[in-house]
């Protein structure tokens, strides 16, 4: 391995781990330059298995031998910085990190129709901003046979670190783009369900959302909910029967609920 000592976060390298926003890692302007940074020794693993490119490590210094030497020892040429906790304790996030930090590239930007290829059941998440409600969705869809996820631009970037690491490293492991018009799945063949309560709304166990062939589950902001112009476009809007007076559940466990009833 190549192991570089640091005393200090200002190391010109490690900007990536200490000064980049997320903005500024994704470099809308160059695509092809951008990077992500992905915590835990786990989430490294599945997202080197899924064949995402490493570009650094960064260790405290007593994880090199337990955690680091099987994740960076592929990659001779890549430099593993490491420093005694007192230094990484200023990078925010760190705690939960188990030790170990990769920044990574940006995979290319996939197109809607190659991700939904022979996809039957999709979830698409409409300005979902919080980073550990999309990790989870996510986490959930994964589990529990949804083919693919969309998202549209107004989301939480699912290579956010906190998403990455809530989802347990699936983000590597699901197909995933982001959706710029819904038309675009309806193009493919896809029937629509929102997850709303609505006076139109059906159970979500109905029959009618069982035999669509091809279903495109879609959940809306934490707060709002889906915008009614788009309630108005969907072909089925679906609600999850509540007791005891609860209106509703946080967005990634009603995005469980769904999947789970959708997918059998």
């Amino acid at each position: 391995m190549k192991i570089v000592s640091i005393d200090s976060l200002e190391h010109p390298s490690l900007a990536p781990y200490a000064r980049l926003t997320e903005a500024q890692l994704r470099n809308r302007l160059h695509p092809g330059e951008g990077l992500f940074i992905c915590e835990s020794a786990k989430v490294i693993r599945v997202a080197l298995a899924a064949g995402m490119q490493p570009v650094s490590f960064l260790a405290e210094r007593k994880y090199i031998d337990t955690q680091v030497r099987a994740l960076a020892e592929p990659f001779p040429d890549l430099p593993v910085y490491t420093a005694e906790r007192p230094v990484l304790a200023a990078l925010t996030g760190y705690e939960l990190s188990r030790g170990v930090l990769c920044a990574m590239r940006r995979p290319p930007e996939r197109g809607v129709g190659e991700v939904c290829r022979g996809a039957r059941r999709v979830a698409v998440l409409d300005s979902v901003v919080n980073s550990e409600n999309t990790g989870a969705i996510f986490r959930a869809a994964a589990a529990l046979g949804i083919d693919a996820l969309l998202l549209t631009r107004t989301c939480c970037d699912p290579l956010n670190r906190r998403a990455c690491r809530v989802s347990m490293g699936t983000v590597f492991q699901l197909p995933w783009t982001w959706l710029d018009h819904y038309g675009q799945l309806a193009d493919l063949g896809f029937s629509t369900v929102a997850l709303a309560l609505t006076d139109r709304s059906v159970p979500i166990d109905h029959p009618s959302l069982r035999a669509s062939d091809r279903l495109a589950i879609i959940m809306g902001t934490e707060g709002d909910g889906l915008p009614d112009t788009l309630l108005r476009r969907c072909d089925h809007v679906a609600r999850i029967p509540m007791h005891r007076h609860v209106d509703s559940l946080n967005v990634a466990a009603a995005a469980a609920v769904a999947f789970y009833v959708l997918t059998q």
